[in-house]
């Protein structure tokens, strides 16, 4: 393998450098290739090897990084591959390596025939920039074809009276190799009559005409077989034989003469099958059958007998297939004309073929670039185009043009080389695509044009930022909602494409309340749902504030915010309170109404609260059930009980009603409240009322006899000893004080510092009380310093369900109690039972124990515990 390497100081030695290469080199190449006689001095670099053909696939051809002094890195970045046109690719490129190895097998003789020397020319294309070198791969010729004959034998017939000396022309063998390994010699066996003589041709050729040294006579052998041997100068030296049959003729001492020994005629490409070529002619001076002529065109390499033939009577030679000019241009044709004598002359037809633009440019992208970023210099070549027209002349110029209104122009780097470059700036978003229509058309008349469409992809760039579609966002949320739940979308969007538009979204860092933003809501980062974290409360937050950012996913990445307000709404989900009556357990409160009341006698007044708002707020109250519905009435707005009738001693003392709270909702809350309402005059009477209660007692009957009379016991002790103390006690405030008589009023209840706001129904007023009491243990009087509408008896049973007759005073926060004249009571005494102190009656220790006893006693013996308690 030889390599051939020159590379250049500067661009204009390169052009000049590669004129003589070329020129010495392959001068016969580029004669007969118009293509290739003006050289391109965009070529960076010119590199010649020269392999043998037939080498395995795989086989080094030579380190071309090595030789063109390339990294191979930048075969790699570069994309380097190999540009052949629209041949065979026999040499592959290895960029790792960065040696050229062969890929098909190489066929000397099938790629250049008989044409010396056979090169394969091709270019090697690199982009990032783009770059192509010129590559020259000769290829030699190795030894393996015999010589061959067309034919299997050949047969003359020859006359007897053939003098000594007569020519008779061979057909020559076939060797497609060339050089010493092609045809170099012929031999003749046996040489009794005939010898071999070889004559060379003004082409090159030689003509192997076989002359009779000895006469022949037919009397002693009428029909010869010679071998004709043709050998090659190969290593091994290769041979092929064809068989000679002769029959001797009678005397015919003349043979055919041609009038010309070389005919030259020309014809026009694509010329139609039967036009006339030319005509050739030859005389026979003998007379009758022996001097009638008949032409044949002898076999030759050409394969002329397949696109001519020859009138054997009248010489004329006709076309009978397609000629190209592009193929071959010229053709050579031996024609022999023989007579029934069997003797035979030869000449040579030349044709000449002529051009014709029948060929449309052919366009080869040589490499183009799919997409280009938007931002791409103005100048950049995208694309190289080669443009190859095998037409000759003014047929086989071309030039070429792109379609309008697309910021691409083409300029020619050189001979049937074109580059597409951008214009000017683009854009994207204005054009994603672009379809770039190239035409390129020949010189010729009519001019003949072939086009190409290059679909060009602009590729994004990431220069928008994302833009929501609103300046702000405001969404509501019922409260009491799910965590998790989606309370609205935020969109945004971006012009640019791909992975520069794809939006996310996240929360900015910012607090509220003092709390971080993302404990109350969260977003998508992918579809910018915004969902709630928790469940909000609309009595604790109304509303709040945060901002959304959206960025896109380019490098660097753009991004934009905006305002969002999230309002929570009301719902009902808080039932009414009802503040006043108080509803304890076990407790009964009374309201007590003067048998005298009149109609329209204020009893009392509901008052509920509902925390919360709008209509979900509005109250308003029902009176459900009542031991007496036509005595009582509720205000649908402002809960007051008033009496709808006159009171009559007909009356039960005992009344309960039944009242509900309901709000305005939907669906809507209530609440009920139980309001007991004595109808009585007197205090002792409605105690009496409520304290008869009788209650199934269950008794245990295997409590012993000790525990029967230690209850005995005790009960009685403790009896006897509350009825003294109680009996003294109310006999000295009966003697300190004046007894009044007066009819009981309700004693209302409210929760402290309660004031009536918005007609709700409380109670604003302050109420001061005087406690009265007579011997009577079942009356007692209580006097009010301030009259008042309402009275209250609250009566619970203990706990440990013992009977106590504890009466318990506690003064209100509104209102006063006169204290009891102390100098004369019992109370004051230091071994009184009971101490009163400002919080009420307190019992001795010793009697407290009893009664905690009789209290344990009467537990274990499951008896009822109805205690009683005033609370004024």
């Amino acid at each position: 393998m030889k390599v051939r390497l020159w590379r250049p100081t500067n661009r204009c030695h390169l052009c000049l450098g590669y004129y003589y290469y070329y020129y010495y080199y392959y001068y016969y190449y580029y004669f007969h290739s118009s293509a290739w006689l003006y050289l391109s001095c965009s070529v960076l670099g010119q590199v010649s090897y020269s392999v043998p053909e037939e080498m395995a696939k795989g086989s080094f051809v030579g380190d071309i990084a090595q030789d063109l002094g390339l990294d191979v890195k930048r075969l790699k970045s570069g994309k380097a591959r190999i540009y052949t046109g629209d041949g065979i690719e026999y040499i592959e490129l290895n960029k790792d390596r960065g040696v050229l190895s062969i890929k098909e097998r190489i066929d000397r003789e099938a790629l250049c025939g008989q044409t010396t020397p056979c090169a394969l020319h091709f270019q090697v294309i690199l982009e990032n920039p783009m770059e192509f070198y010129s590559i020259t791969i000769e290829v030699t010729d190795v030894n393996d074809n015999a010589p061959n004959f067309k034919r299997g034998e050949m047969k003359f017939r020859i006359s007897e009276s053939a003098i000594t000396g007569a020519v008779f022309v061979l057909e020559q063998a076939l060797d497609l190799d060339v050089g010493v390994n092609g045809l170099q010699s012929y031999s003749l066996k046996p040489t009794d009559n005939f010898v071999l003589r070889l004559q060379n041709q003004a082409d090159g050729s030689r003509m192997v005409e076989m002359v009779l040294q000895k006469p022949l006579d037919r009397e002693k052998q009428d029909i010869l077989s010679l071998t004709l041997m043709a050998k090659d100068g190969g290593e091994p030296q290769l041979s092929g034989t064809v068989q000679i049959h002769i029959t001797v003729l009678d005397v015919n001492d003349n043979a055919p003469v041609f009038t010309q020994k070389i005919y030259k005629s020309s014809i026009r490409e694509n010329s139609p099958i039967g036009a006339h070529v030319m005509s050739v002619s030859a005389s026979d001076s003998d007379e009758g059958s022996n001097g009638k002529v008949t032409y044949t065109i002898l076999k030759s390499l050409d394969d002329v007998s397949e696109l001519f033939e020859i009138n054997g009577e009248s010489g004329e030679v006709r076309l009978i297939g397609n000629t190209d000019f592009e193929k071959k241009r010229q053709y050579q044709i031996h024609v022999q004309a023989s007579d029934e004598g069997g003797l035979t002359d030869s000449c040579k037809l030349i044709v000449e073929i002529l051009d014709t633009n029948d060929n449309m440019p052919v366009i080869n992208v040589m490499s183009k670039s799919s997409s280009v970023t938007e931002d791409i210099q103005p100048g950049t070549v995208v694309t190289m185009i080669n443009i190859q027209d095998p037409d000759s002349g003014e047929n086989g110029k071309v030039k070429c043009s792109i379609n309008e209104n697309v910021p691409f122009s083409i300029s020619s780097t050189s001979i049937n080389f074109f580059s597409l470059k951008t214009d000017y700036d683009l854009d994207r978003e204005k054009a994603s695509e672009y379809n770039i229509t190239v035409t390129c058309s020949d010189e010729g008349v009519p001019s003949l044009s072939s086009s190409v469409t290059l679909t060009l992809q602009i590729s994004d760039v990431n220069d928008n930022a994302p833009f929501f579609e609103r300046s702000s966002y405001e969404a509501y949320i019922v409260e009491n909602n799910t965590p998790g739940l989606s309370i609205f979308t935020v969109k945004a969007r971006d012009a640019d494409w791909n992975q520069n538009a794809r939006v996310s979204y996240m929360l900015e860092d910012s607090s509220v309340n003092g709390v971080p933003v993302s404990s109350y809501v969260s977003v998508s980062a992918d579809s910018g749902v915004i969902h709630a974290v928790r469940s909000f409360d609309y009595e604790q937050i109304k509303d709040f504030h945060f901002r959304v950012k959206a960025q896109d996913g380019g490098s660097p990445p753009l991004s934009s915010n905006v305002s969002v307000k999230i309002l929570i709404q009301d719902q009902n989900d808080n039932t009414p309170q009802v503040l006043y009556p108080v509803q304890t357990g076990g407790s009964l409160v009374a309201e007590m109404v003067p048998r005298s009341a009149e109609v329209g006698y204020l009893v009392t007044k509901v008052v509920a609260v509902d925390v919360d708002s709008g209509q979900n707020a509005w109250l308003s109250y029902k009176l459900q059930k009542a031991t007496d519905r036509a005595l009582f009435q509720v205000g649908l707005q402002n809960g007051e009980i008033r009496t709808i009738r006159q009171v009559t001693d007909k009356d039960a003392v005992k009344q309960r009603l039944t009242v509900v709270v309901e709000d305005n909702g939907r669906p809507s809350r209530s609440a009920t409240v139980n309001v007991n309402v004595a109808v009585a005059d007197s205090f002792p009477e409605v105690l009496s009322e409520f304290t008869d209660f009788t209650q199934d007692k269950e008794y245990n009957d295997n409590l012993t006899f000790y525990l029967v009379l230690a209850l005995a016991v005790v009960s009685f002790l403790f009896i006897t000893c509350l009825v003294v103390i109680i009996s003294v006690k109310i006999y000295r405030w009966r003697q300190s004080r004046i007894l009044y008589q007066s009819n009981l009023p309700v004693i209302p209840y409210y929760p402290p510092r309660y004031s009536d706001t918005l007609g709700t129904g409380t109670l604003p007023h302050v109420y001061n009380y005087e406690v009265c009491r007579t011997t009577d243990s079942r009356k007692s009087d209580c006097k009010f310093g301030r009259a008042g509408s309402q009275n209250v008896l609250i009566m619970e049973p203990s706990s440990t369900e013992t009977i106590q007759n504890v009466l318990i005073m506690e003064p209100s926060s509104t209102g006063t109690m006169q204290r009891i004249q102390s100098d004369k009571s019992i109370l004051d005494e230091p071994d009184s039972p009971l101490e009163v102190s400002d919080q009420g009656i307190i019992l001795h220790p010793f009697l407290y124990i009893h009664i905690r006893y009789l209290i344990f006693c009467m537990g274990k013996m499951s008896t009822t515990t109805i205690g009683w308690q005033v609370l004024l």
